[in-house]
């Protein structure tokens, strides 16, 4: 199976938040692969900069101490990001569906309004 992460996905892993719900606990410790997008490391970077969120070292290492893959955002990712309704308003929520869609990924979210693009999503 390949996962691809929503980023509050990412951090409630790495904390151990109990926010994170059972199947996708289960599905991440399991998978073949554990993508984590490159948007995420944006949107990360973004939000510790307006000081929405506290890290306490680099992103990128805590993706690498888990065994994560990164996921590159591509040109093709941008192409599959341009067909999509506008139906979300975050726009790292919906290169995550792009992503996923584009690498025959599920999506890792607790955004159940994600579904409304046809990606498979787990929670």
């Amino acid at each position: 199976m390949k996962l691809l992460l929503d980023t509050h996905a990412v951090l409630w892993w790495q904390t151990d938040d109990r926010r994170l719900s059972g199947p996708a606990r289960r599905a991440i410790a399991t998978a073949d692969i554990v993508w984590v997008s490159a948007a995420s490391g944006w949107e990360v970077a973004i939000k510790t900069a307006l000081g929405r969120l506290r890290a306490d070292e680099p992103f990128a290492i805590t993706v690498a101490a888990d065994d994560f893959t990164e996921l590159p955002v591509t040109l093709a990712h941008a192409a599959r990001l341009q067909t999509l309704p506008g139906l979300h308003a975050d726009p790292f929520d919906r290169m995550l569906v792009a992503q996923a869609l584009v690498e025959g990924a599920t999506l890792v979210s607790r955004d159940a309004a994600l579904r409304e693009y046809g990606a498979p999503v787990l929670w």
